[in-house]
């Protein structure tokens, strides 16, 4: 038994359970934030962090598999990008891809607005400029959440053998 594979395994389904977890926390407080009352920016500020942190879970789950598994993490300066694209290949010979490139291509839209989370004053956040994320987010989340489960799935067959 490879221990290597199967905490990997351990790991993304600690990962799901909190991602699960932020995904509800942002679609509960998404109704309040494009109500325009006294407290939006609260909800405002909520919704942002949550969408920042469902990224960022991501991601730190995307670097333990480019460890662990590829031995290969980008380091030029568009890293967070590549190591996005990374995580949409396969790699002949260590693993299938760990999510579609398709969702790849959906969850840079969420890279890009962490980054803009990270680098703005929080007054600057729209509602609309959430919109399009938060109405992607749920079905996004189900189909994400399918496939790293299937690749937790992958890694414990590989610690089995």
């Amino acid at each position: 038994m490879n221990s290597v594979y199967l905490e990997l395994s351990e790991r993304i389904h600690d990962a799901v359970s909190d991602l699960d977890r932020v995904v509800k926390r942002t679609m509960r407080a998404w109704p309040y934030a494009r109500e325009t009352s006294e407290n939006q920016d609260v909800y405002l500020d909520s919704v942002a962090l949550n969408l920042h942190g469902f990224y960022s879970g991501l991601e730190r789950l995307f670097e333990l598999i480019a460890r662990r598994m590829d031995f290969s993490l980008p380091s030029s300066e568009a890293w967070h990008q590549e190591l996005l694209l990374q995580m949409g290949r396969e790699i002949e010979g260590v693993r299938p891809a760990v999510i579609s490139q398709h969702h790849a291509g959906k969850l840079d839209e969420f890279r890009r607005f962490r980054h803009l989370v990270r680098n703005v004053y929080t007054i600057n956040l729209l509602p609309d400029r959430m919109s399009k994320l938060i109405s992607v987010l749920p079905d996004l989340w189900a189909q994400l959440r399918s496939e790293l489960l299937a690749f937790a799935d992958f890694t414990k067959d590989l610690a089995d053998q």
